[in-house]
């Protein structure tokens, strides 16, 4: 088996991540560490190469600023790597899922090594957190699942019409006001807790808006709120749940409407996501998501969304600048996830 390794340098220490990886190919295929003379070959054309027949032949495929991953990932199925693993935050995650899934079926299967701040679709898949090793043993073993890929189109700032992938979800309001809000360099100091210091500053940033929602290819409706959320995954940093229906193997996107606006109408975004989508959720057993008058859940495998004026606009967690209309598409079972 061939095995490509798209990591972020940014995220982690090669030399700590070719250990970790000594670690786990030790772990899952009995083989020995690589010695000094094979290393210093591997090193010169860029693989691990084992004499053993079931060790993969591993090759590194470094990510920089200007190509967070698809290119990385490219590169990776030119060399017909039958697994590639994305080791680095949401950005390198949903970078190489998308060229993987894009045209609709799995190019190669996927490991992840979630080196992040949110890193949302390994929450999400039960993926260990600040484990590198963990993590490469559950990417070299047996077994890959399918799940979705979301595909998401849009005008940017500049007007060109951009097509982007993502696993976990898209959307205006809150979410995105917070990661525009967000400090970068408290974030690299404090992780996910950054966005909490920018929470209020995105409440106050987000007004309620008239928009037009169209779902399937359906007539367009009138809806009014300051967040809408359509999402592959419904879980967030914390294990916060937003979108309890929310399932990334069953062929849909979920969506979350919040008009909350006054003191009143929050107490019942509150009660609606703790009480009715949680705590009572988990009694009961289950069951389809509740809305309230406040909160409004959907589901679609289409969603086009027309703003009155552009509004800032976040794919799984990184802020991609202001829109004023997008559509959102789910492609089922496009990617194969160890």
């Amino acid at each position: 088996m061939r095995v490509g390794i798209v990591w972020n340098p940014s995220k982690i220490d090669e030399e700590e991540l070719r250990n970790a990886l000594d670690e786990a190919l030790e772990e899952v295929f009995g083989a020995d560490d690589l010695d000094g003379e094979a290393e210093a070959r591997d090193e010169a054309d860029g693989t691990d190469d084992e004499s053993d027949d079931d060790r993969p032949e591993v090759r590194w495929f470094e990510t920089s600023e200007d190509d967070p991953g698809q290119g990385a990932a490219s590169d990776a199925l030119e060399y017909e790597c039958e697994l590639v693993i994305a080791a680095g935050g949401d950005g390198t995650v949903r970078a190489v899922a998308e060229r993987l899934g894009r045209s609709g079926s799995p190019a190669a299967e996927l490991g992840i090594v979630p080196l992040g701040t949110g890193n949302l679709l390994a929450r999400n898949l039960g993926i260990p957190l600040g484990d590198p090793v963990t993590a490469l043993v559950r990417a070299l073993g047996d077994g890959a699942e399918p799940i979705d890929l979301g595909m998401v189109r849009f005008e940017d700032a500049d007007g060109n019409e951009r097509r982007i992938g993502f696993v976990v979800m898209v959307g205006f309001g809150i979410d995105a006001q917070m990661i525009a809000e967000t400090d970068d360099d408290l974030k690299e100091k404090a992780g996910w807790l950054a966005y909490v210091e920018s929470l209020g500053r995105a409440i106050s940033a987000s007004d309620v808006v008239e928009f037009s929602l169209a779902l399937d290819g359906g007539s367009a409706r009138t809806e009014q709120a300051h967040t809408l959320l359509v999402a592959n995954c419904g879980t967030l940093q914390g294990g916060i749940t937003l979108l309890p229906d929310a399932s990334p193997d069953d062929g849909e996107l979920d969506l979350l409407v919040l008009r909350a606006e006054d003191t009143g109408s929050w107490l019942d975004t509150m009660r609606n996501l703790v009480w009715d989508n949680g705590l009572k959720r988990l009694a009961t057993g289950g069951g389809a998501a509740e809305s309230s008058r406040s909160t409004s859940f959907l589901r679609a495998r289409t969603a086009r969304v027309e703003l009155p004026e552009p509004r800032h606009f976040e794919v799984d967690g990184d802020g991609v600048g202001e829109v004023s209309w997008f559509e959102a598409q789910i492609l089922p079972a496009a990617l194969l996830v160890r």
